[in-house]
């Protein structure tokens, strides 16, 4: 038995990453990452993306476990950011005959990145390559999320080959497929890498969307996380919902306090909404928080409550730096309300209302603006603010 072989002439090659502790050099890794890379066998052989580096030994142990010696025709890149196309020297070096698969921009990647500009092989939107007995066609998906991004198809096994798209956090743990291994522990672990790495780029994977799911595939082969077989209708939904910037019913509390006065107004608030039964609630101190969970819930729910005290005359900077991160991502309207404190010069709450504008989101209710140290005379104000963010959700 091949334990790496998917389907007949599909073999999975990548491998797991439990050492990299942050993604990006940004984003947290508790369970690690997998960088997945795949051979598709005929007469012909080609693999399809490559893994990072560091781990480019692995690859080509796995490589040789799957077909031994034989020769690799083909190396398709369906995306050229460096954790997936760091090995190309190395396999260059390894396999001199190997063509390089690519569409113009992933090309002049390759040269500048890595300064190949022989044995490549140009292809365009629906373009086909035989193997012999397989046939791969290429589909671009640009900015999802690099311009040069495509998947490959092949149509006799109905496997997409699909770079980053359907990706997710979180290394495999002993199984290849959705059915070998528990995919509960992965959805979280899918809005959150897609909160941080492909948020931006919601019309983009609308598009993308609409392009493979004309496909019908039964095989889902992204470059992170699971191959996904049985799962694919919940895989294709989150990325719908999040594309569309969708929210499920939520409330995200997210806020920064230099000496537990603004963070007292937080708990009383959330304690508020869950009096008049808004939820799920989750509650984030933001100088403790890791930011990309905050973000992933920002995605996931339809409400954001954003609070923090005057800081150097602006708003508390980890408070800042969230607001930020959203900004960043463009996401189109969230149920929003905010609160703010100060000692001696108002400013936070003035940031924050300046950040709705920004947004274009339409603010619920009047925030909340304490001077100074909480006391049961605020517990009124953080009513009336939870109270009018419950009606809304309730609508």
């Amino acid at each position: 038995m091949n334990i790496t072989e998917i389907l007949p002439g599909i073999h999975y090659v990548g491998v797991n990453d439990r050492t990299t502790t942050r993604f990006e050099g940004l984003w947290s890794l508790p369970q690690g990452v997998s960088y997945n890379a795949y051979l598709a066998v005929g007469e012909k052989i080609a693999l399809i993306d490559t893994v990072e580096e560091s781990f480019g030994s692995r690859l080509i142990e796995n490589i040789r476990e799957a077909i031994g010696d034989r020769p690799i025709d083909y190396l398709v890149v369906n995306h050229m950011e460096p954790d997936h196309s760091s090995s190309i020297r190395a396999l260059r070096l390894l396999y001199p005959q190997i063509q390089i698969v690519g569409n113009a921009k992933t090309l002049q990647m390759i040269r500048g990145f890595y300064g190949i500009d022989a044995g490549t092989l140009e292809i365009k939107e629906g373009d086909t390559l035989s193997l012999g007995g397989k046939t791969l066609s290429f589909y671009m998906i640009p900015m999802v999320h690099w311009p040069e991004t495509m998947v490959t198809w092949c149509a006799e096994d109905g496997v997409l080959f699909s770079g980053d798209a359907f990706g997710t956090f979180g290394a495999i743990d002993g199984g290849i497929t959705d059915s070998q291994l528990d995919p509960s522990r992965y959805w979280d672990e899918m809005r959150r890498y897609y909160a941080c790495i492909v948020g931006k780029y919601g019309v983009p994977v609308q598009k993308a969307l609409a392009k493979v799911g004309g496909l019908n595939p039964t095989t889902i082969c992204s470059t992170h996380g699971p191959v996904w077989q049985r799962e694919i209708p919940q895989v294709i939904d989150i990325y719908d919902r999040l594309s569309r910037y969708e929210g499920e019913p939520g409330v995200v509390i997210a806020y920064g306090s230099m000496y537990g006065n603004t963070e007292q107004m937080a708990e009383r608030i959330a304690r508020e909404l869950a009096a008049q039964g808004a939820g799920p609630i989750v509650v984030y101190n933001l100088s403790y928080a890791d930011e990309s969970v905050v973000l992933r819930d920002v995605f996931r729910y339809d409400t954001l409550i954003v609070g923090g005290p005057t800081y150097n005359g602006g708003l508390y900077p980890p408070a800042a730096r969230l607001l930020d991160l959203i900004a960043a991502r463009g996401i189109p309207q969230r149920n929003f309300g905010w609160f703010g404190s100060f000692c001696w010069a108002s400013a936070a709450v003035r940031c924050l209302g300046e950040f709705a504008e920004k947004m274009k989101w339409e603010p619920i209710c009047e925030p909340v603006e304490m001077k100074q140290g909480f006391s049961p005379a605020w517990h009124d104000s953080c009513r009336t603010l939870a109270g009018r963010i419950a009606g809304r959700m309730r609508r």
